[in-house]
């Protein structure tokens, strides 16, 4: 193995890959802002192409524009000149991607895209290429070199190339006021589809409502929380909430009493505890629970007690 400093080389290729990327904030131009309201405007899709390691890049702006509002299709540019030129649709807006702008494939597919009339907008990194003359709109992604040592293998271009990609998902975005409840409507799945429309009621509502009065004695306290396993009960004088006994108040009482005769769940509960509504997000419950250091909150509705979120609740739905 030849004597090379690992580390070194990766901050060297990190740092190339920055700086490519920092360059690109002087290719921001008339035609990236054209481009943007084109698509705001656009009755169709966006159809994203390319070659090779470019077709890669391709699929993934693909999947950010989809996942911000932006209707898009992957179209693989060799595949387009056997049959799949028919996902073009007259209204659809289409982004070829290519370093070098001079691929076979590109050169043979261009034309054709021309003859569609849709809106042709190159990210390219040759200017003067065959894609960048034949398009109407150019996002320049021109590099230096490539990160790799024989400045061969697509590292820094695609780099750029991705960097673009997200600029312009991302302007899109802005543009169309695409919130975070517009975000969970495309992310229903996993953790964090959950963290953005996962409600308070919809995992306390499975929980029970364990509750004592004050004048409970510790026996009834204990059972009580061990028959809802939630480790806590609320405690309740009439329809009011006056505080919470958890497994850690029992500990403490234990550490605290000899005695236990005569104690009641007023005498050991924590007094004003924490609460929330149940109509609040499931990870502003999280946020609370570690932001207090504890395990469980009381869910309200209209300061009436409706049941209690534990941190397991959490865990088990992949919150955390």
């Amino acid at each position: 193995m030849h004597n090379i400093d690992i580390k070194k080389n990766a901050v060297e290729t990190l740092e190339l890959e920055a700086a490519a990327i920092q360059q690109l904030t002087k290719t921001i131009d008339k035609d990236f802002v054209d481009v943007v309201n084109q698509i705001l405007n656009l009755q169709g899709r966006v159809i994203v192409t390319g070659i090779g390691k470019s077709a890669i890049i391709a699929q993934k702006m693909v999947a950010t524009l989809n996942s911000t509002g932006t209707p898009a299709i992957f179209m693989h540019a060799a595949d387009a000149i056997h049959g799949d030129l028919g996902i073009i649709q007259p209204a659809d807006l289409i982004i070829a991607l290519s370093k070098s702008g001079n691929t076979p494939e590109i050169k043979v597919l261009v034309p054709f895209l021309k003859q569609t009339g849709n809106t042709l907008v190159a990210i390219v990194g040759n200017l003067n290429s065959f894609l960048a003359t034949q398009a109407d709109y150019i996002l320049n992604t021109t590099v230096e070199r490539e990160a790799c040592p024989n400045n061969l293998a697509p590292t820094t271009s695609t780099t750029a190339q991705l960097a673009m990609g997200d600029a312009l998902a991302v302007a899109l975005q802005t543009c169309r006021q695409f919130s975070d409840r517009d975000f969970a409507k495309y992310h229903p799945g996993g953790a964090l589809g959950k963290q953005l429309y996962l409600r308070v009621a919809d995992l306390a509502d499975n929980n029970g409502k364990p509750t004592l009065s004050p004048d409970a004695n510790i026996r009834e306290v204990i059972i009580t929380i061990t028959k809802h396993r939630l480790g806590a009960t609320a405690v309740m004088h009439a329809d009011e909430i006056v505080g919470i006994i958890t497994d850690g108040d029992i500990r403490r009482m234990l550490e605290k009493y000899e005695d236990l005769t005569g104690l009641t769940a007023g005498d050991i509960m924590t007094r004003a505890p924490k609460t929330i509504a149940r109509q609040e997000l499931a990870v502003e419950a999280l946020h609370r629970m570690r932001q207090d250091n504890i395990a469980q909150l009381l869910v309200v509705e209209d300061n009436r007690y409706q049941g209690i979120i534990h941190l397991q609740d959490l865990l088990k739905e992949g919150i955390i």
